[in-house]
């Protein structure tokens, strides 16, 4: 069926969507060099002090800060050198007074020790040192767990792992990280038009551009793509595809066959495959005759065939459900306003989303072309400008809305 059902706004569209869902439940181990931008399953202890031993922050001497007491140049501090500690290395004995150990940054400061006095206030002595400055205890002086207390929670679950958190656990030892399976996405692309990248372009025939940005933009944001197909005009195979893939893939997006034309042929696949319509257009465009139902609870987004119109209506519609599922708010675009840095004269009827770049407040349109066809003119852009409807045109310095991409 195609006639009966009105237009609902984006807001709703993405409310129904994210109703549908919710964030993704297990676990899997990974290895720490795969981990970042994974979310974490569960809390992370501290298995052991950062740093796990008392050192020192610089190279010169480990000491006991009582002896000395008055050194100057004029009356150096005279004390024997019993050992040299690297990093990497260890002093098993006890310093005593009158003793001095030679350290390196990073060395391991031996029992007896309370300071470190830098090699440049001495004359670098090896079997006896003269220092030249008196240094009290606790000075240059790293605590054992000054950093991390073992025991303590290094992050939550639910956080976004980034170099800093890879850092800080492969400080303590992990060697594998419990994550959050990644969300396992689907891609059909519909068209007898449509043919594959590598072959001969027959006249009438254009390639799939679509499938490889929504597979790639998908990657990007760190979901799974698990299939990724492009199949020709008819009902029956979409069906059946569709049904394989709602069996490997928690969301299922289809681009082409929309809209009311003679071979739009989604209208037909719902019901052949079992999917419940949840609704079909959405007050924007480029991307008004989206269709969004669900099957056996795997949501199912079919967006338009034309390049531009499927990019917007998977970032303003499917993204945000993404987010919720993944249990990730990165992966959900964000919201600002910005000034106009050049005229948009076009009028827009109803509401209408364009491409564009955002700096420092000002947006720019870049390529002009902003037909729901073109992808090109997306290069560079990291923004949709949200244009209200009834809008006139927009001039240079009107304050818009802005989605950050």
């Amino acid at each position: 069926m195609k006639e009966g059902l009105e237009m609902i706004p984006l807001e709703q569209a993405v409310e129904i969507l994210k109703g549908l869902v919710s964030p993704a439940e297990g676990e899997e181990l990974v290895p720490l060099s795969q981990a970042r931008g994974r979310i974490l399953s569960r809390d992370m202890a501290a298995p052991l002090d950062n740093p796990p031993f008392d050192r020192s922050p610089l190279d010169g001497y480990a000491l006991r800060g009582a002896d000395l007491a008055g050194a100057s140049r004029e009356t150096p501090a005279v004390l024997s050198v019993v050992a040299e500690v690297c990093a990497g290395g260890w002093f098993g004995g006890t310093v005593k007074p009158g003793q001095a150990v030679r350290i390196m940054t990073g060395g391991a400061i031996p029992a007896g020790c309370d300071c470190v006095v830098r090699q440049e206030d001495t004359d670098y002595g090896e079997d006896t040192v003269h220092i030249y400055r008196a240094v009290e205890a606790g000075q240059n002086y790293c605590w054992a767990g000054e950093d991390i207390q073992k025991g303590s929670t290094l992050m939550k679950a639910g956080e976004k792992l980034t170099p800093v958190h890879i850092g800080v656990l492969a400080g303590q030892g992990f060697a594998q990280v419990p994550v959050r399976p990644r969300l396992r996405a689907a891609i059909i692309s519909t068209g007898d038009e449509i043919v594959p990248v590598g072959t001969p372009l027959a006249p009438g025939k254009i390639y799939n551009s679509s499938l490889f940005t929504l597979r790639a933009r998908l990657e990007e944001l760190g979901a799974e793509v698990v299939l990724a197909e492009s199949l020709g005009d008819d009902p029956a195979l979409v069906a059946r595809a569709v049904e394989d893939a709602c069996a490997k893939a928690q969301v299922v997006i289809t681009t082409g066959g929309v809209s009311v034309g003679k071979k739009d042929i989604i209208h037909e696949v719902l019901p052949l495959c079992g999917a419940r319509r949840l609704f079909w257009r959405v007050e924007m465009k480029p991307g008004t005759p989206i269709i969004c139902a669900e099957r056996k609870g795997v949501p199912l987004c079919c967006l338009s065939g034309n390049p531009f119109a499927a990019i917007a209506t998977f970032e303003l519609i499917v993204r945000p459900m993404l987010a919720r599922m993944a249990g990730d708010p990165d992966m959900a675009y964000r919201r600002t306003t910005g000034r106009m840095g050049e005229d948009f004269p076009k009028r827009s009827p109803g509401r209408r989303f364009i491409r564009a770049h955002y700096r420092d407040g000002i947006v720019t349109l870049g390529r002009q072309n902003h037909s729901s066809g073109a992808l090109y003119s997306m290069v560079g852009c990291n923004c949709l400008v949200d244009i209200e409807p009834g809008n006139r045109g927009l001039k240079a310095g009107d304050r818009v809305r802005v989605v950050l991409l």
